[in-house]
């Protein structure tokens, strides 16, 4: 399972990564109180006993640390060393999984599979999830789903979803919220259609309210388009005779609507 050094070596390293790498923890003895360790430790001997077999013990050990920290690793999932899961909170980690070494993983990272109406027509034995290569980053909130591969010191940014293999030292960024200045003569515990809106609802005439709406909420002046699509592909429509009530939403680019 790991190269020459030993299990404890490995626990050792946990512990120094955690000082090494949270700027809020100042030495080894606060590095023990880590919220994700035990998790992390807690999979090093479930791993190995669920090679050998021991599915069910090592399925318990994994319910127990999902039941105490929130980090969710199947046993079944290989991770390398010093990886680090910073805060630990609705992380998960599927079956088939593989993390390399010197990865960090922010909270409510997925390492997932797109879907039980495509893995359980999968072989028996085939990957469903991911493989992260040694040095990756996985940011805050961040989705890998699927067989795919990030590659060696690749970053996945907050909030992005990734779904296609990404080279190494590749950065994958999701959108980033653009802000606007508010109009702030209306006192703090008003807006501009606070006053209107009270009279309306005195008077019982809601007549207006699109237009207080559309004051309050401009539209661009060039709307976009949808940007998603619901038809299905024929392989997606074969797969989901079955499940008729699950809709394919496919985001697509502006190029491909132009």
């Amino acid at each position: 399972m790991f190269r020459p050094g030993g299990f404890f070596s490995v626990l050792r390293e946990d512990v120094r990564t955690i000082v090494q790498r949270d700027p809020s923890v100042r030495n080894i003895f606060e590095a023990f109180t880590h919220p994700a360790l035990p998790a992390l430790w807690t999979h090093r001997i479930a791993h190995p006993l669920y090679r050998c077999g021991l599915r069910l013990i090592a399925r318990a050990l994994a319910r127990s640390a999902r039941s105490q920290t929130g980090v969710e690793i199947h046993p079944g999932a290989h991770l390398g060393r010093r990886v680090l899961i910073d805060h630990g909170a609705a992380v998960v980690i599927g079956e088939t999984a593989t993390v390399g070494d010197d990865v960090t993983i922010y909270h409510q990272v997925t390492l997932g599979a797109v879907g039980w109406w495509r893995d359980c027509a999968r072989p028996d034995g085939e990957r469903r999830h991911p493989v992260v290569h040694n040095g990756v980053i996985l940011g805050a909130n961040s989705t890998v789903l699927g067989p795919i591969t990030i590659g060696e010191g690749a970053v996945v940014g907050a909030q992005a979803l990734v779904v296609t293999d990404i080279p190494a030292r590749w950065r994958v960024l999701a959108p980033v919220g653009e802000g606007k200045s508010i109009d702030t003569s209306f006192g703090p515990q008003q807006t501009p259609c606070t006053e209107i809106a009270a009279g309306s609802a005195q008077s019982g005439d809601h007549s207006g309210d699109a237009e207080i709406y559309r004051s309050a909420h401009p539209s661009p002046e060039q709307p976009p388009s949808h940007p998603y699509r619901t038809d299905l592909p024929p392989e997606a429509e074969a797969n989901h005779k079955d499940a008729p009530h699950l809709v394919h939403m496919a985001a697509t680019s502006d190029a491909s609507r132009s």
